[in-house]
């Protein structure tokens, strides 16, 4: 088991020493995403004008999802994986590891963990320096069972976010090309994910349809968890359910495709 759990560890520590290379890309786009929170502000300042809150939430409220929202994306959205293990597909790197005792899937989501270590700690920085701005458009809840509940849900969070992207990248054994998977499905994680818009203001069927998509899952649920929008504690249980059943759905079909897709594959050479 030990010498298993160093495998990964090592892969980790690569991830680790890689993301630290490229963390000014990360505070470049940590700055940027301020610039757009921004927009956000300004945006949804003017939506309440003349009203008490949106959706029964204030305008703090919703400002404090959207910087919840940011956070949570440095920390465990998948940035290029599906890219990256596309490139492997197509250029053959992936064959050193198909005679090594090595779990492709392992490997890449040690890597994955430790550059979303690393980007998510860096956009600390650009909030650090825009919250003399932000401070009186923020207010968290103050009991600490929401880090308890939110953790877990952050935690598959990040699985769901990667799982998907992984699945996108062994398509590459079938399309020569996924971009336009990607962006379909990037269009539907910002539409149904809450990205555009906190989610519990759809429509009472539209919200019911979204609970059971896994986009739900990839970020909205957690921050409305860690920002008070979700609070009743059987809904909460009731959400891990599915969100678990979505990573282990997920799961399953990588391996299907893993298995697939190397029926496929011709390693040719050294």
């Amino acid at each position: 088991m030990f010498p298993t759990f160093d495998k990964y560890r090592q892969s980790f520590l690569i991830g680790l020493q890689s993301g630290l290379v490229y963390r000014v890309n990360f505070a470049v786009r940590g700055c940027f995403s301020v610039f757009h929170l921004a927009a956000v502000v300004i945006l949804w300042s003017a939506a309440s004008v003349g009203s008490s809150g949106i959706g029964g939430f204030s305008l703090s409220q919703t400002i404090t999802y959207f910087v919840t929202l940011l956070v949570l994306q440095f920390f465990i959205s998948a940035f290029n994986e599906d890219y990256q293990i596309s490139e492997e597909i197509r250029n053959g790197l992936i064959n050193q590891f198909l005679l090594k005792p090595i779990n492709y899937f392992l490997y890449r989501f040690s890597i994955f963990a430790a550059a979303r270590m690393v980007s998510g700690l860096i956009i600390f920085i650009p909030l650090l320096i825009a919250l003399p701005f932000l401070k009186d458009y923020l207010t968290f809840p103050t009991d600490y069972h929401v880090l308890l509940y939110g953790l877990p849900a952050m935690a598959m969070s990040a699985v769901i976010q990667f799982s998907i992207a992984y699945c996108f990248g062994l398509l590459t054994f079938w399309f020569l090309e996924i971009q336009g998977f990607v962006i379909l499905s990037m269009a539907l994680e910002t539409l149904l994910g809450g990205q555009m818009f906190p989610l519990d203001l759809l429509p009472t069927w539209a919200y019911s349809i979204a609970k059971c998509l896994p986009f739900y899952y990839q970020m909205y649920f957690p921050a409305a968890i860690f920002t008070g929008r979700l609070t009743d504690v059987t809904a909460i249980f009731q959400g891990y359910a599915l969100q678990a059943s979505w990573v282990v759905a997920l799961l399953l079909i990588n391996q299907l495709l893993w298995t697939r897709g190397l029926r496929r594959h011709t390693a040719v050479g050294g």
